[in-house]
């Protein structure tokens, strides 16, 4: 069997795009497994599906490279919605489904696309931690010198700890500098540190947003391994966030086709 697949990254997280509007396509967890292995495969951090779905302009199919589908995916949110606009489904907005809920999206010059993130509530906090789920979970440490840590076997210890060793989390570095937030993110599903996390992004935009560490009052810069993204948002209350935007770039890499058995 043949797939043809489009290549896109948003700040250094990358992803296979298939175009499953026909659902013709069904893949088993091995071949999703072996298309984002980068050794033997394609090679990415996920892959989506686009498919047909009433009342929206299309759904979104997401799985993380370990094969197994996943929950939402900020920066797969936003290089679906690219994908879309190459694939001429929409123009300049758009309404998709994925596994979260609804999410509204804009295309905006230079290659940015900016994402509507559900509203967050109940945030936990505590001494030296935060809990956030933004679609995804995030426990999100504030940290020194984040740039030297060894954020795969920290964040790995966190990810298999009694509490989250059977769901798991996302686990996220956070370090304040004058104009932006700089984050570090072990992700579930790849299981490593991924140079860009969108929901990560979000979560620590929160975050930082509860204690006043934003880079202003509805807006947050951050900085990722893999560049730079910006929240946007609402607060109400000490923990209530709404109208919430991840915004940043999202980029075409390359096309191509694959044989599997």
């Amino acid at each position: 069997m043949t797939i043809e697949f489009y290549k896109y990254q948003g700040t250094g997280n990358d992803f296979i795009l298939i175009d499953n509007r026909k659902s013709k396509l069904q893949l088993s967890y091995a071949r999703i497994k072996f298309l984002c292995n980068r050794h033997f495969g394609i090679g990415a951090d996920g892959l989506m599906l686009l498919e047909d779905e009433i009342s929206y302009d299309f759904k979104m199919v997401y799985y993380n490279s370990d094969g197994h589908e996943s929950s939402m995916c900020g920066n797969g949110g936003r290089c679906i919605m690219a994908f879309a606009k190459q694939l001429g489904i929409v123009k300049e907005k758009a309404r998709f489904l994925a596994i979260d809920g609804p999410h509204d999206a804009l295309i905006l010059p230079d290659d940015v696309v900016s994402l509507k993130m559900n509203d967050v509530k109940n945030i936990e906090m505590d001494n030296d931690h935060f809990f956030i789920n933004t679609g995804s979970p995030h426990y999100i440490k504030q940290a020194e010198k984040v740039s030297a840590m060894n954020v795969v076997e920290e964040g790995r210890k966190i990810r298999n700890s009694e509490r989250f060793k059977e769901e798991g989390t996302n686990v996220n570095f956070m370090e304040k500098f004058d104009d932006h937030i700089y984050i570090r993110t072990y992700e579930r599903g790849v299981e490593d540190e991924t140079l860009s996390c969108g929901t990560g992004v979000t979560a620590v935009a929160l975050a930082a947003a509860c204690i006043g560490m934003s880079t202003s009052k509805n807006n947050c810069a951050v900085r990722t391994q893999g560049g730079m993204l910006n929240v946007k948002f609402d607060k109400v209350l000490a923990n209530t966030f709404y109208n919430i935007w991840l915004e940043g770039p999202a980029h075409f890499v390359f096309k191509g086709a694959i044989d599997i058995e």
